[in-house]
């Protein structure tokens, strides 16, 4: 932390305690003499002109803290220069401000620190502060802090008790401000029992360890160099010098010992009456020192290669280092938290990933079920139909085979008499296997070339045209019949009617036949796509197992596909139009056959070729 930075914490307090009306604001008056009086104890010579030119009497209203910035670093904090003021004196004067505002000691005298402990203790926050506004010390720091004062004074700090009172505090966990720890420490909570006296001496102590950069103090003998005598002198051992006085009280020094990296301490051998000694060599002298025992010497010793480590490190306080080093690791800390974090809500989504994936092939598996029972029941219903259509089929072949019977008893009676009818019927036969050739034909045609399928509506209206030929010609031959021979019409009417029944059962039935070979066909079909899917979904399984794990790196990232899973539902669908359309076609080729057989038993010279209900069926199923 730079000296600006420094400056400005306690300037801070300053302006802020000159900002009655809390509006972030302060009046120009009050400005001025804020900004004299930082020059006073800043060593800054005054420049009234700057001052008054800053804050002109004809620019009204008061000034906020980003308006006073500008001339604060212009004409002070850039004239600053270090060691050329007590640093003391200038956070007396913001303290001085600032603590007739905010601090509020206990008036009964119950205060467990006075006055200039309070100050020294806001000029130890103030170091251990964030460089961020408003300033707060980190829950960590006010540790840090109250162990250095109870470690002081043999004292151990409860540390379960400090969390405790700072997860109460409404922002304790963000970190306190110098008010709050400034009640904290006089509330007692950790310094029960404690004298004042011995609070002070440990403040003290701190402050002069971490405000004055004193790294070690205490008394020493020291050898002179001219008379040659040992003498007892405080010492005073800071980063940069080992200074020496008479007393305790620093008031009369007698002289200092300048360290560099050039330097060196060293244990001496006990002589002239002297034990514990030691000596601190530098490019000019030779220093000998003799401590009260050995674990004084040790403790001066390291302390004193500290310095000269610092020095050789080019650095100038030890705490300021180690705050750099506390932030860093509270920094290291964060990061770490936060990735955990990070990892933690990843985690997470991973989880809903893989709970949401298994859903979905919950679902998937639902679905296929669903498919199976569904084929299943639509097999049964199939196979009672088509048991029931042939059970149909063989009462009306027996109904025929009977009456066919009785009538070809009948024809022996007749046979004279029909003679020419017979004719007609072989005629008829023969026109029946030419329609059968011509329609032998046109399946074949049909199955070569699938897109004749759109030429269907063509064909059935020339059939119907045809159709109406053939009835005409009907017409005509039972009016020809009529005059001819009225007696015999019922019956060859009959015969005609009882033959025709008979092949268009016999017709029927090979077409069952038939749609019951394609239908086993479907099936097996239908069945050999459930196997794909099922196979696409072990597929889809492996998938989700792989995206389980998390991808480490050097592992391929291996790409999810749905293919298995994407054209099921319209294979599903495309499966049910197909058997509603081949239903279709059923259906209307089987009224297109009894049409059929009724026009060529009635007319036996029609040259339209029907439409079959094989042909048709195939034209509308659709390929796989």
């Amino acid at each position: 932390m730079d000296l600006r930075a420094e400056l400005l914490k306690s300037i801070w307090y300053a302006f802020t305690a000159l900002d009655v009306e809390k509006s972030g604001k302060v009046s120009k008056s009050q400005l001025k003499v804020l900004s004299h009086n930082l020059y006073t104890v800043l060593c800054i010579p005054h420049d009234p002109v700057a001052l008054e030119e800053h804050f002109r009497d004809d620019d009204d209203g008061p000034v906020s803290s980003q308006g006073y910035m500008p001339y604060l670093n212009k004409y002070i904090l850039d004239k600053v220069e270090e060691g050329a003021f007590v640093k003391e004196n200038f956070d007396e004067l913001c303290w001085t401000l600032t603590a007739k505002k905010n601090y509020k000691p206990d008036r009964n005298g119950n205060s467990i620190i006075s006055h200039q402990d309070a100050f020294k203790l806001w000029c130890l926050f103030n170091f251990l502060s964030e460089d961020k506004y408003p300033l707060v010390m980190v829950p960590d720091e006010v540790e840090y802090l109250l162990k250095k004062i109870c470690t002081a004074m043999n004292v151990e700090l409860n540390s379960c008790e400090l969390d405790d009172y700072l997860s109460q505090e409404p922002q304790g966990q963000g970190g306190l401000t110098v008010w709050q720890f400034l009640d904290l420490v006089n509330s007692g909570r950790f310094l029960r029992g404690i004298e004042q006296e011995a609070v002070s001496m440990a403040v003290e102590e701190v402050y002069q360890e971490v405000i004055q950069d004193v790294l070690k103090q205490g008394y020493l003998w020291k050898k002179g160099q001219l008379r040659r005598n040992w003498s007892e002198r405080w010492f005073t051992l800071k980063p940069s010098v080992l200074s020496y006085y008479v007393s305790e009280e620093r008031k009369e020094k007698k002289g200092s010992i300048t360290l560099d990296k050039h330097c060196c301490v060293e244990v001496l051998p006990d002589r002239d009456g002297k034990r514990c000694m030691f000596c601190v060599k530098t490019s000019s002298r030779t220093y000998e020192m003799s401590a009260s025992d050995t674990r004084q010497r040790q403790e001066w010793t390291l302390a004193i290669q500290m310095a000269i480590r610092l020095q050789a490190e080019g650095k100038k306080s030890l705490h300021k280092d180690l705050k750099q080093k506390r932030r860093e690791q509270r920094e290291q800390r964060d990061q770490r938290k936060a990735a955990k974090e990070e990892e933690t809500q990843r985690l997470k989504q991973l989880q809903e990933e893989k709970e949401r994936k298994l859903q979905e092939l919950e679902l998937l598996k639902e679905a296929q079920r669903q498919a199976e029972m569904l084929l299943q029941e639509e097999e049964q219903r199939r196979k009672q139909q088509h048991e029931e259509m042939q059970k149909t089929l063989e009462i009306q072949l027996r109904e025929a085979e009977q009456a066919r019977a009785s009538m070809q008893a009948e024809m022996v009676l007749k046979e004279a008499e029909a003679e020419r009818q017979r004719q007609r019927i072989l005629e008829l036969e023969e026109m029946q296997e030419r329609l059968q050739e011509a329609l032998q034909q046109e399946v074949k045609a049909r199955q070569d070339e699938e897109s004749v399928r759109y030429a269907q509506a063509r064909l059935l209206a020339e059939e119907e045209e045809k159709l109406k030929q053939l009835m005409k010609l009907k017409e005509e031959q039972e009016e020809y019949i009529i005059k001819t021979q009225r007696e015999k019409q019922v019956l060859k009417q009959e015969m005609e009617n009882k033959n025709k029944c008979l092949e268009e059962a016999q017709k029927q039935l090979e077409e069952v036949r038939v749609n019951r070979q394609r239908a086993d066909q479907d099936v097996m079909v239908a069945q050999r796509k459930l196997r794909q899917a099922s196979t696409n979904v072990k597929h889809w399984n492996v998938q989700m197992n792989r995206l389980m794990h998390p991808i480490e790196p050097g592992d391929k990232r291996t790409n999810v596909s749905t293919g298995g899973f994407a054209g099921y539902q319209p294979l599903l669908s495309q499966r049910d139009s197909s058997l509603k359309l081949k239903q279709k076609a059923e259906d209307k080729g089987s009224d297109f056959t009894r049409d059929d057989s009724k026009e060529n038993v009635s007319n036996g010279g029609s040259s339209g070729v029907p439409l079959s209900p094989d042909a048709d069926t195939m034209a509308t199923e659709p390929t796989n």
